[in-house]
């Protein structure tokens, strides 16, 4: 039998450890699990074959979009598809060969364009949101930096007025379900941006919003934070949930190796798809890419993290440098990344940053695990009682991983949970 690596730094376990618990899946949805387990006395191993950080949240502009509740799908949603498969330079592509495979999702993702179907799940996800400052304050106290969740908040800038306007329905929604906005004039902009002054007219703040100093290292600290105190991460795959009678008993491992435990919490993203047949869910996940270029030498200031609308794009300063992303992609299964697609950003940011340096870049691509209602999945499987669901978050993982971790850790104790999670059950695409 292999050898499995485990990393463990020394700390003092908690008073209270009780129950073994295994969370497959060590990004950041399954870290800020591990984390709320490990805050209730569990014995928690947290399994993931990656480096700490090495995940779809690294690839990200790392914000903290408390307001983002709004879903993909919006009217007239189903006229853009053809556009999608013909500019395959947008911020939005589908690849055609990815068709036939997603037709079914897709038809899924269209239903949810109508106005009370929007209106549902912006509710339902402002339910989470709400929470998201008060969730991460626990995990981020035990982190030894202190600075790593920034407190500026996030711009999102455009080139006229007409795609303010034309989304205001939709900003009158997010305003009535408790999140602020404010207009940003050319002054503002500049005041707030010099690099950007005399480039932008047309902006929006949004105060609530903010964004981590780095994707990687903020989840790198959770992982270390949660080691420290005495969990333990193994380096390795889950094979399968091993069962009996009804209930697991733990996990085996790629390699062989079986870790026991009383409760087990699936949150492997995209990967938590393996799991479904022992789950007994049929939840239509697919992975969409999410294309990024850091410039870890940027030479031109940038302040906040910044949302170019018509550009399709969003970047942020961190502390490993300038990310530049956002860009999607509906590839299909098992495609390869097509970087073209992170050239193209990199063209459009140089276009308003003529002085980004670029003799120094690094590609990245995550694929954001998207449900077409885009809301995540937080549920307990009725066939193994003993088994939690926490995946789907889309491009809310970072948003929403304190808070599902949160809500995990009471359904795991049993627990009465804050927010109604009806909304967010596996079952609900029966």
């Amino acid at each position: 039998m292999n050898a499995v690596p485990r990393e463990r730094i020394a700390g003092t376990p908690h008073p209270a450890v009780h129950e073994e618990a295994v969370v497959i899946g060590g990004g950041i949805v399954g870290v800020c699990c591990a984390l709320y387990l490990q805050r209730d006395g569990y014995a928690v191993t947290l399994i993931d074959p990656e480096a700490p950080g090495n995940s779809t949240a690294k690839w990200s502009c790392g914000q903290m979009a408390v307001s983002e509740v709004i879903p993909l799908s919006k009217p007239g949603i189903l006229m853009k598809v053809p556009g999608w498969l013909i500019d395959q330079k947008g911020p939005l592509a589908l690849r055609p060969q990815a068709l036939p495979r997603i037709l079914p999702w897709f038809l899924r993702f269209v239903a949810s364009a109508r106005h009370a179907k929007i209106v549902d799940i912006a509710q339902s996800m402002a339910s989470l949101t709400h929470d998201v400052y008060a969730d991460y304050a626990p995990l981020l106290q035990m982190c030894e930096d202190k600075t790593l969740l920034g407190q500026l908040p996030v711009l999102e800038l455009f080139d006229s007025p007409t795609a303010i306007e034309r989304d205001k329905a939709h900003l009158d929604l997010r305003q009535s379900l408790g999140f602020s906005y404010q207009r940003l004039n050319a002054k503002d902009i500049a005041d707030l941006e010099p690099a950007l002054a005399g480039r932008f007219s047309h902006g929006l703040l949004f105060p609530d919003w903010r964004f981590v100093s780095d994707t990687e290292g903020f989840i790198a600290a959770l992982t270390a934070s949660f080691v420290a105190n005495g969990g333990t991460r193994v380096r390795s795959s889950a094979a399968r949930i091993d069962e009996a009678s009804g209930l697991a008993t733990g996990v085996t491992l790629t390699s062989g190796q079986q870790i026991a435990a009383k409760h087990v919490v699936v949150a492997a993203g995209t990967g938590s798809r393996k799991f479904f047949g022992q789950l007994g869910v049929s939840v239509p996940l697919e992975g969409v890419a999410g294309y990024q270029v850091l410039v870890p030498n940027p030479q031109v200031e940038i302040r906040h993290s910044i949302i170019y609308a018509d550009g399709g794009f969003c970047f942020t300063p961190m502390t490993r440098g300038l990310q530049i992303g956002g860009t999607i992609e509906f590839a299909g299964r098992d495609a390869q990344p097509n970087f073209k697609r992170a050239e193209i950003i990199l063209e459009k940011a140089q276009r308003i940053l003529p002085g980004l340096r670029t003799d120094q870049i690094e590609f990245g691509v995550g694929y954001r695990p998207f449900l077409p209602d885009t809301k995540p999945v937080i549920d307990r499987s009725h066939r193994l009682q003993n088994v939690f669901m926490a995946f789907g978050h889309g491009q809310l993982g970072l948003t929403l991983g304190a808070t599902t971790g949160r809500l995990i850790g009471d359904m795991v104790a049993g627990r009465t949970t804050k927010q109604n999670l009806a909304p967010f059950s596996a079952y609900r695409f029966a």
